[in-house]
């Protein structure tokens, strides 16, 4: 069989990297980006925010690993993108979850035209400090760009003194260390699993070998990858929902504590007034879980399904087949997607816990597309994957908040952190460690 993939030994030895684009195209990013923009484009778009980069990984000083300069040329590489014509037809003609024009037209002609606007970089304490400041719909794109370019860079900055045959044996341990993964994934039956690794990848070549592998390892059970460029490419399904900022943007804009504890089911009447069945995904944990849940108004039962993502896996698919039961609706006509720094273990263990019970689903991220622990010959902690996001930290000048149900992965001045959790509750929240 041809092999699609180019030789990524040889390709990080002889290449100086400095004229190598890390994002490549527009449609390097995740779906749900795309999904949630024709919203915010149709609805909020000039609201004014602020995206944030914010290392939650405070022991490793990304500052004094990658170089300012080559941060800034990948960063004004991608500013200089446009969506290309063949691109647009793509995303005009495909199919997603089963419907045609998914994307308006005139959203995509808007699209079309689109480039990545100005950031703000500096350094404090060995960090990268970027902000990203304008309306909503001109500045939500960044978010994957520039997690996926520090990512990248950390990784050639690794392996930048690394010996060519070195090199060699680290790429063929990971290889087989993801090959082992498939092997254990293909023995479960009814399995369903889909990349979401795009945003903390260790390259772009390595993410395309790894969809591949799994394309090829997995077969039916691998249903597609969130990148939409992949997908484009390597003739898959792209696969994603709806993210935080929604309800994070829609919480800040509320004008008192009513319309705060009612803001996240003002984001599912908007989302549902653009998308339909299997685009009907919760993401409850933004306040938290439980809370959310208490407070739903009833028609949010009938939607498609509910993304666990900072609550322990098994408690809040138990927590949701409960809700589900409560309310008349069958479990087993529902989906479940579990996207949170998910291990084989972790996906074997939800697996066999919930098999049969809803529809599971998989969205594997940082473990699938950056895990080269035990890989090198020598010890190199630059190739440990780190937890960085890229989140909305103001919205019409106001401070955005996420309580998650992880209370280590809350975000936001303390002070309305706390004003926050007075009005949602703490319920069942908990702390865990943020590894990715």
């Amino acid at each position: 069989m041809h092999n699609p993939m180019p030789e990524i030994a040889s390709r990080v030895y002889n290449h100086s990297f400095k004229l190598d684009p890390i994002v490549r195209s527009l449609l390097d990013t995740d779906v749900y980006k795309l999904l949630m923009l024709q919203t915010i484009w149709k609805e909020r778009a000039d609201v004014p925010v602020t995206f944030s980069l914010i290392n939650r990984t405070h022991s490793v000083r990304v500052a004094d690993e990658v170089s300012e300069q080559e941060l800034r040329e990948q960063l004004d590489h991608a500013r200089s993108i446009t969506l290309s014509k063949k691109e647009h037809i793509w995303l005009a003609g495909n199919t997603f979850y089963g419907r045609e024009r998914l994307f308006r037209e005139d959203f995509l002609t808007w699209l079309s035209t689109y480039q990545l606007p100005e950031y703000d970089l500096r350094v404090e304490n060995g960090q990268y400090v970027i902000d990203f400041v304008g309306n909503w719909c001109d500045i939500t794109l960044w978010e994957i760009p520039i997690l996926s370019i520090v990512s990248e860079l950390r990784s050639r900055a690794a392996l930048r003194d690394v010996g060519r045959f070195e090199l060699d044996v680290l790429y063929a341990r990971a290889k087989s260390k993801l090959w082992e993964k498939v092997l254990r994934l293909n023995s479960l039956p009814n399995l369903a699993i889909a990349d979401f690794g795009t945003r903390r990848r260790h390259s772009f070549l390595w993410q395309r070998w790894c969809i591949a592998a799994l394309k090829e390892g997995l077969n039916d059970k691998f249903i597609g990858t969130s990148n939409v460029l992949m997908a484009m490419d390597l003739d898959l399904e792209a696969i994603g929902t709806n993210a935080h900022e929604l309800p994070m943007v829609e919480a800040a804009l509320a004008n008192n504590d009513q319309e705060l504890l009612i803001s996240p089911y003002k984001v599912l009447e908007r989302w549902q007034r653009t998308y339909s069945d299997n685009l009907l995904i919760a993401l409850p944990d933004t306040y938290g879980t439980t809370t959310f849940l208490k407070n739903a108004p009833a028609w949010v039962a009938n939607w498609s399904g509910f993304r666990i993502d900072s609550k322990d896996p098994i408690e809040g698919g138990e927590e949701l087949i409960n809700w589900w039961l409560e309310r008349g609706e069958d479990p087993k006509e529902k989906l479940l997607i579990f996207s949170d720094g998910l291990t084989v273990d972790t996906i074997e263990e939800v697996y066999h816990r919930f098999n049969q019970r809803v529809r599971l689903s998989f969205g594997w991220g940082t473990h699938l597309t950056n895990d080269f622990r035990d890989c090198a010959p020598v010890k190199n902690e630059q190739l440990k994957a780190i937890s960085l996001v890229c989140k909305v930290t103001q919205a019409q000048g106001k401070p955005t908040v996420k309580l998650s149900d992880n209370y280590d992965k809350a975000t936001g001045p303390q002070d309305i952190i706390e004003h926050y959790r007075s009005i949602f509750g703490q319920d069942n929240m908990q702390r865990q460690d943020v590894i990715v």
